[in-house]
């Protein structure tokens, strides 16, 4: 199972310029279209007088999720470029935007093709790029007799807990590793009664 995925840890900048324009690319860690809405919102703002705002992004561990815009330029002279650099870095939860300020001079198709591939591989190569787990969330509710048997596993299996409520009825939220989540309700079924402890994975 593939439970994990390659992105950015934090945004980085890139540029590259030619014959007079200049391409100022801009990678973004996300999460969601509304989080990506948002930043192109901001870069609008901020780089109004801009001839172009083209990008692409790429969502989710599958990589099924993505997109690209030529903004203006010739068809597939940039948005794909830019599309094909992520690919390439094999990342996801990823936005590139490379805003491009023209220079006088026309570039043709492959030099348009070129500009957004190397601002946006510049922009690549300057960010850090780290490995995330895809995970599930496991909620557990239990009674006082069965705190024990939950938190070894909790200890066995090295959990992060979200959250925790120690009342009449415990609740614990953690997260696993995908691949691990099997594992751990098994270990769960391993033990006597198991049936007062009810879970949801998430």
């Amino acid at each position: 199972m593939n439970d994990f995925f390659k992105t950015i840890a934090k945004p980085a900048q890139g540029f590259f310029k030619d014959k007079g324009s200049k391409f100022y690319s801009f990678a973004f860690p996300v999460e969601n279209e509304d989080e990506i809405t948002k930043l192109q919102k901001e870069l609008r703002k901020k780089y109004y007088d801009a001839r172009h705002h083209c990008y692409a992004f790429m969502l989710g561990n599958e990589k099924k999720n993505f997109r690209a815009s030529d903004d203006g330029e010739p068809a597939n002279s940039s948005g794909q470029p830019i599309l094909g650099q992520i690919r390439s870095y094999d990342l996801t939860n990823v936005l590139i935007v490379v805003i491009r300020y023209f220079g006088g001079t026309k570039l043709g198709i492959p030099g348009l093709i070129n500009a957004y591939k190397t601002a946006s591989a510049d922009a690549l190569n300057n960010a850090e790029i780290i490995e995330k787990t895809v995970d599930d969330i496991i909620d557990f509710q239990f009674t006082y007799p069965e705190m024990s048997i939950v938190m070894r596993i909790i200890k066995e299996e090295d959990l992060k807990i979200l959250n925790q409520d120690f009342q009449e009825i415990c609740k614990i939220s953690v997260t696993v590793r995908k691949s691990l989540t099997s594992i751990v309700i098994q270990k769960l079924s391993n033990y006597q009664n198991q049936q007062n402890i009810k879970y949801k994975i998430i």
